[in-house]
């Protein structure tokens, strides 16, 4: 008898993918979110279940029948936490998707604050405190709440600067606005070195199928198994685009909106992945494998639309770091 798998947030670029890697293991899976349309990839694939997460009462009569495993994409804070704590008798094992965000560097700095965090990254690293208002306190709120109270064997992932299919905040915009927009030159600050780990939604999906088989508590970095620089990354897309541009590496800060990307960090971001390779997790893929069909699919998405409408989710950007002059 098939597994059975519940995601919630399954049509998101997280959800799609750890879909498909379970439904490629022989998993049967339920989806729940907020409406009934899912990617055609998962199409009379999976069981669709329509809930707001906010109901308890829905989530509770969606888990009715237990699940061997439940993956919550969509886990924002302590009262989501306390969601499963509460259903937590219907789940044979629970993966919820934190942040790497969640980290504060040795002298208590956050990532927006100019972090410089050890090279690489462990998952024993200070975090930020929790109970704050912003969306990094509140995972760490999150976190704590479930480490706390599970009874469940449980996995909390930490992935970096995603990218995927389906994604509603696609970083690579940045480079792919500037070469629809004819872009002979792309500045890039930091003298293109800045490091932002990426981590491919394939490859945390397989992080998931790999830590749902082991019994206990895990925390997992989930990021590719290399980091590229900036400029590597503008280099995957401008060759999955055939552009003719070529970068223009500066040193130091972003110059206004000139240079400055969603990936510009100062200093390095590069996750340890050690604790999940001694788990048995191999990545499948990695950032400069997955740009082609990525970007193709960007393109083809934004076709004759303007890109808030086809990529809402990077409005949590300023608008001017999408829309300045290439140069």
């Amino acid at each position: 008898m098939s597994r059975r798998a519940f995601i919630l947030g399954g049509s998101g670029q997280i959800g799609r993918a750890a879909a498909l890697n379970l439904l490629e293991a022989g998993w049967d899976v339920t989806v729940g979110q907020r409406h009934g349309e899912v990617p055609p990839v998962l199409a009379g694939r999976v069981t669709v279940t329509v809930l707001d997460r906010d109901d308890d009462r829905a989530l509770g009569d969606a888990l009715a029948r237990p699940f061997d495993a439940v993956i919550d994409t969509v886990a924002f804070n302590a009262v989501h936490a306390r969601q499963w704590l509460t259903l937590q008798d219907s789940l044979g094992a629970l993966a919820v998707i934190s942040t790497g965000s969640v980290y504060l560097d040795d002298e208590g700095r956050a990532l927006p604050e100019g972090a410089r965090y050890p090279v690489p990254l462990r998952e024993d690293q200070r975090r930020t405190p929790p109970g704050g208002t912003d969306y990094s306190s509140n995972k760490v709120a999150m976190e704590d709440a479930l480490l706390a109270g599970a009874r469940v064997p449980l996995k909390i992932l930490r992935p970096f600067a995603v990218h995927g299919p389906g994604s509603r905040a696609p970083r690579e915009w940045w480079f792919l606005s500037q070469i629809l927009r004819g872009a002979q030159s792309i500045p890039l600050a930091f003298d293109g070195e800045s490091r932002f780990h990426t981590t491919a939604t394939a490859n945390l999906a397989q992080l998931i199928g790999v830590a749902l088989e082991q019994p206990g508590v895990h925390v997992f970095n989930a990021a590719d198994p290399d980091a590229p620089t900036v400029a590597e990354i503008g280099q995957a897309i401008l060759g999955a685009t055939g552009s003719a541009a070529t970068l223009a590496p500066f040193p130091g800060p972003p110059k206004g909106w000139k240079g400055r990307t969603p990936w510009s960090l100062e200093a390095p971001l590069v996750a340890d992945m050690s604790a999940a390779a001694a788990l048995g997790y191999r990545p499948v893929t990695d950032y400069a494998a997955t740009a082609p069909a990525l970007c193709a699919a960007l393109v083809a998405q934004a076709q004759g639309k303007e890109w808030l409408t086809a990529f809402p989710g990077l409005s949590a950007y300023p608008p001017q770091m999408f829309e300045a002059p290439p140069a």
